[in-house]
């Protein structure tokens, strides 16, 4: 069996492919809750055969396709879930699940791994394969911590010398791929700070400690890491996106609460950074004679591709379908949590143009007319198989 039968053997596939998509579509769950979509993922995976299916986690499945010659291990990895959000599309597939919705693509990324499954699993029977693919269903993207870091603790990632995956790009117009070697994604981590001064009338403000006042000055010197601490090329978001204080006009409250995010592309600065914060509040609220109290959460890791799995990617694109179909992706303060299988074995995330202007597939990404064309199905199976093939040495 030869790459260019499995890639013809795609397109016939695409209308198997697309009816799995729809189905997802229709029956959303979110995030942790995965329980129909990962039985039916599971259903179809045995219904292949040739490959030892599992369930990492309650709501996750993971396949195998084992050679019987040692080689390398493959991981493919897929985001199952859905978005809490409510469908306002008039596509005949629609969610049937009241507030909940596909508005990501990752029942276009489910369906794309699908048939990359069931295509290899067709055609290299054990004997024909050295090494090993691992196909990955993973739940939880959506929502933090995340199901990748369950998936891995699991075991998927044991023994993994690559892992690849993709994320459907509405943006994008159908037919181009993107790429990029090194920082793609940020790391979104998240704070709460609450500032405890003293409450009083409006009218005696030297008879409080002005909650309201030291806040303003913290969110304001909070930037000064962004614009003075760090290096201008070192990509960096600090935003305060909450400042809850206050009931009455003429009351000065006593306290504050504000929440907020950090995006970091570099770990070192990632560290650096709730240090400096701490800094900024403990000083501000020490010269004014507040209290303080600030908490710091780590979300996903930065995602970072391996410049080595980026080119073989890459240049599988250009092969497939032509240098003018290849994109450079801007990398973006977004996240993934793709970037725990990065931490565990080189590889690379890549984009699939899924929009169409004519078609009036325009909508961004958790937008609740979001939708896919459904050419880049095979468009992704395509680039899975053939990077395949490169990164195992199949040929």
């Amino acid at each position: 069996m030869t790459l260019q039968s499995l890639l013809s053997e795609v397109d016939m596939l695409q209308p198997e492919a697309i009816q799995w998509r729809r189905y997802m579509h229709q029956h959303p769950e979110l995030s942790f809750h995965e329980t129909f979509t990962s039985q039916y993922i599971e259903q179809l995976l045995l219904s292949f055969g040739n490959l030892v299916v599992s369930r990492p986690t309650a709501t996750s499945v993971m396949a195998k396709l084992i050679g019987s010659t040692p080689g390398k291990i493959l991981a493919i990895r897929a985001d199952i879930d859905a978005l809490p959000i409510q469908e306002n599309t008039s596509l005949t597939f629609s969610s049937t699940n009241d507030g909940v919705m596909h508005a990501c693509g990752h029942d276009g990324h489910t369906a794309i791994v699908l048939g990359v499954a069931k295509i290899f699993a067709k055609h290299f029977a054990n004997h024909e394969l050295a090494g090993e693919i691992r196909f990955i269903f993973q739940h939880a993207e959506e929502l933090p911590p995340g199901g990748a870091d369950e998936m891995i603790a699991a075991g998927v990632m044991d023994g993994v010398d690559c892992v690849i995956g993709a994320h459907l790009q509405s943006p994008v117009a159908v037919g181009k791929v993107g790429v990029v070697s090194g920082a793609m994604l940020a790391s979104p981590d998240t704070f709460h700070i609450t500032i405890n001064g003293k409450g009083g009338h409006a009218a005696q403000p030297h008879t409080t400690v002005d909650s309201i006042a030291i806040g303003a000055q913290i969110v304001t010197n909070l930037q000064h890491i962004v614009a003075r601490a760090t290096n201008p090329i070192e990509p960096l978001v600090v935003s305060v996106t909450q400042f809850i204080a206050g009931h009455a006009h003429n009351v000065i409250p006593g306290s504050v609460k504000m929440t907020g995010t950090v995006r970091a592309m570099d770990p070192a600065l990632r560290e650096e950074v709730p240090r400096q914060m701490e800094q900024i509040i403990k000083g501000l609220t020490l010269a004014h004679g507040a209290e303080y109290e600030f908490e710091y959460s780590y979300g996903y890791r930065p995602l970072i591709n391996d410049a080595n799995v980026s080119k073989i990617v890459a240049d599988t694109i250009v092969e497939l379908f032509g240098e003018d179909n290849l994109f450079t992706i801007k990398p973006s303060m977004a996240a993934d949590d793709f970037s725990a299988y990065l931490n565990c074995a080189p590889g690379t995330y890549f984009n699939i143009g899924a929009g169409n202007v004519k078609d009036g597939i325009v909508y961004p990404h958790h937008h609740p007319q979001f939708d896919i064309d459904e050419r880049s199905l095979a468009i992704g199976m395509k680039v899975f198989i053939a990077s395949t093939f490169k990164l195992l040495e199949l040929e």
